[in-house]
């Protein structure tokens, strides 16, 4: 007898592997759910799932071999059973192979109601029923995406050496800006602060804390939800997301973008090789430039690019007829994904860091460069979607960070212990941080953060 397990090893035997003995497969036994059922009066076909491949594998039940084939006729789309049959190799048909029903139990019913049929539903009316679109083609492709995409994530840092930190997800303090989200900690509504005494965020990065794991450990990554509360509804904004964020001691800026594309090849390349038929599908479906673009990064030395020099060759771009929706290109602007995207497929043709931002666009933490006007900054931007990843170096002179705190009207109370940092034993280093979410989106094809996250939370929706 086969458990399903042995039977997902004979899927991909099938779809990619060398001829197996089919005489060693007389009884498998499987449970999973019904994707489709029809039948002609003597002979059926039941499309079936048990969760464990993307592809479904076909059941076919005759009238001479099961007991209960009027009944079976009348399970539906949804139904959980429980299979006894023949694996059959079918190497002349549309598929591989096809399982010869012996047995099938009815485990769980499902209603007529049910919402899922075998049409195409829009992925605005998925998202209204959040809890069901896992079991659809294109959301059982991004959510298995989702996984195999964590799996590289922690597979590359793993592999060299990188210790894994858990930060923290309620925080007093902010890296990234004013949108968080205030946490309530008491029941005193004269003082909603008053289980820690002070106001509690939930955390919006975990860069600030990471910091300090790499003065010990040298590389260090963090990887998990963030939120932010700003009051927006765009295709790439999300309350509640996760952010891959490492940090690299005795590193600069070089030594961060080299890690960077290390980390983005890396992470295409597992999940080409790892969730083929899943991209495919999205090539497929989805996107019909997909695989040929990801395959064009992977294959593309990562340029670098002046922040300066970008500028110029947009306001070049703009004197010679280029139209841009927002045409006020100044240096100090901070560019719109219209003007990323332009720069990757026009300019350069292909994967650039941009670098050297003006120092009044970034953070507090960024190291400021010689020339006292830039940062070292690097944003990646890519084909198709422009900024994918953005890094710096980190400012380890103590006078100039304090500077730039106080500049940013931290409450240096508050953030004393990251000064310390640099107080004690502090050196150069570098980090970045990649939103998981836009990374899916960038490998799948989907264009809405909506549609790779399981329960998106965004502005004034939360319906899970």
């Amino acid at each position: 007898m086969y458990d399903f397990k042995t039977v997902r090893e004979l899927y991909e035997t099938c779809y990619y592997g060398d001829h197996i003995q089919q005489d060693s497969l007389d009884e498998i036994s499987l449970e999973g759910w019904i994707r489709t059922n029809r039948n002609n009066g003597s002979i059926g076909f039941i499309e079936f799932n048990d969760g464990t491949y993307f592809k479904n594998a076909q059941i076919v039940y005759d009238k001479n071999n099961v007991n209960n084939f009027e009944e079976i006729t009348h399970y539906l789309t949804g139904c959980s059973v429980a299979i006894k049959g023949k694996f059959i190799l079918t190497p002349e048909s549309k598929q591989p192979f096809e399982i010869q029903l012996h047995e099938l139990t009815l485990l769980g019913d499902c209603d007529a109601s049910y919402p899922l049929q075998k049409k195409r539903h829009s992925f605005e009316y998925l998202r209204d029923i959040a809890h069901l679109r896992p079991r659809t083609n294109t959301f059982n492709a991004v959510f298995r995406l989702r996984s195999v995409l964590s799996m590289a994530i922690h597979e590359f840092f793993q592999n060299q050496g990188f210790v894994y930190v858990h930060t923290p997800l309620l925080t007093g303090i902010s890296c990234e800006g004013d949108d968080m989200f205030h946490v309530v900690t008491g029941d005193d509504k004269d003082n909603l602060d008053s289980y820690f005494g002070k106001k509690t965020l939930l955390s919006g990065s975990g860069q600030i804390h990471v910091e300090a794991f790499a003065m010990a450990f040298r590389d260090v990554y963090t990887f998990g939800p963030t939120f932010r509360s700003e009051k927006s509804n765009t295709k790439t904004h999300a309350s509640e997301f996760w952010m891959i964020e490492p940090e690299i001691a005795f590193a600069d800026l070089e030594d961060d973008m080299y890690l960077i594309e290390d980390c983005v090849k890396y992470c295409i390349k597992y999940c080409l090789e790892n969730a083929p038929e899943e991209m495919k599908f999205f090539n497929e479906m989805i996107d019909k430039t997909l695989l040929e673009r990801l395959n064009h990064v992977l294959n593309t030395p990562f340029k670098t690019l002046e922040y300066t020099e970008a500028i110029e060759l947009l306001l070049k771009a703009k004197e010679n007829g280029v139209k841009f929706e927002d045409d006020e290109i100044f240096w100090g602007k901070d560019l719109g994904s219209e003007h990323e995207k332009y720069i990757t497929e026009k300019i350069v043709n292909g994967p650039v860091f941009l670098i050297n931002y003006p120092e009044e666009m970034k953070s507090f933490y960024m190291k400021r460069n010689d020339d006292n006007k830039t940062v070292a900054a690097c944003d990646l931007l890519v084909p198709g979607i422009g900024e994918l990843v953005g890094g710096s170096q980190r400012e380890d002179n103590y006078d100039i960070l304090k500077e730039k705190m106080e500049k940013s009207n931290l409450n240096m109370e508050d953030y004393g212990w990251y000064l310390d940092l640099r107080k004690f034993g502090g050196c150069k280093h570098a980090g970045f941080g990649i939103g998981f979410e836009r990374f899916v989106m960038y490998i799948s094809g989907m264009n809405n953060i909506r549609d790779v996250e399981p329960f998106p939370r965004t502005y004034k929706s939360m319906n899970y």
